[in-house]
């Protein structure tokens, strides 16, 4: 049901998790445990899933936040559950209030998991190619530093997600990221396609973590794209599904 980072369970009072989609009520091409609010799944059994998560991480559902994700390298600071149905648009929560397990979604992009213990604060970031090349692993970490934070004692957790040999690109996604950095050529490799690239993104979020000052990172190593225990975008849309679901990846302070 889900995966677990080896740094982060070493950790007294936190918990977290990166769940695979086994252990649900979906069925179809969401079969499994689909946490996704988005996805045009049942919405009751988007429910089940997701009450289900939050009993694994120890608190009721309405304590279990997700965001309507927007590829964007904004954060927000959570207090407690969020005031209503809507969530807020952005990529990345921060708290350091407990109980309440703060999450982010993903099929295929990099969800990263982040706890200063001594400071008891948290965070979980979900960084695709493009909020992690516009910046939402920096922002993560200056808003937990607004909680009082220090990044060099943070701990980052790397997650499931689609890996270089599973994760082909084109030219101009090569070249938006050279624009950005020439360095940034390290995370590519020449494709068996001409004019294609390989990218490496969980190496370019280890990368970026490393440059903002985390110094302790852990990365769990599974590729969504090739192990069916995970949804996966590209797998749905090269065999022409409809849509597909989502993981929900989390972490909380216990009482």
């Amino acid at each position: 049901m889900l995966l677990s980072s080896d740094l982060l369970s070493g950790i007294p009072g936190l918990r977290h998790a990166f769940f695979t989609r086994e252990g649900g009520v979906s069925d179809g091409i969401y079969a499994g445990l689909n946490g996704g609010l988005g996805s045009s799944d049942v919405p009751a059994n988007v429910q089940e899933n997701r009450r289900r998560m939050a009993e694994q991480m120890g608190v009721t559902a309405d304590r279990l936040l997700s965001l309507h994700q927007i590829h964007s390298p904004d954060v927000v600071i959570a207090t407690g559950p969020w005031d209503g149905p809507v969530r807020p648009k952005a990529d990345a929560i921060v708290t350091r209030t407990a109980q309440l397990a703060i999450g982010v979604t993903t099929a295929d992009c990099g969800p990263v998991l982040f706890v200063d213990p001594a400071r008891r604060v948290i965070g979980a970031a979900h960084a695709g190619w493009k909020g992690a090349l516009t910046g939402v692993l920096e922002s993560t970490l200056a808003a937990m530093e607004e909680l009082g934070s220090d990044r060099s004692e943070v701990i980052a957790a790397i997650g499931p997600m689609i890996r270089q040999p599973s994760y082909e690109v084109g030219a101009e996604f090569v070249q938006r990221f050279l624009d950005a950095d020439a360095e940034h050529a390290m995370f590519f490799l020449p494709s068996q396609r001409q004019g294609r690239a390989m990218f490496d993104l969980a190496g370019f979020i280890r990368m970026r973590l490393e440059k903002a000052g985390v110094l302790m990172i852990d990365d769990i190593g599974a590729d969504t794209y090739a192990d069916e225990r995970f949804f996966s975008y590209r797998r749905s849309v090269h065999r022409k599904e409809p849509d597909y679901g989502r993981h929900v990846h989390a972490i909380v302070l216990e009482g």
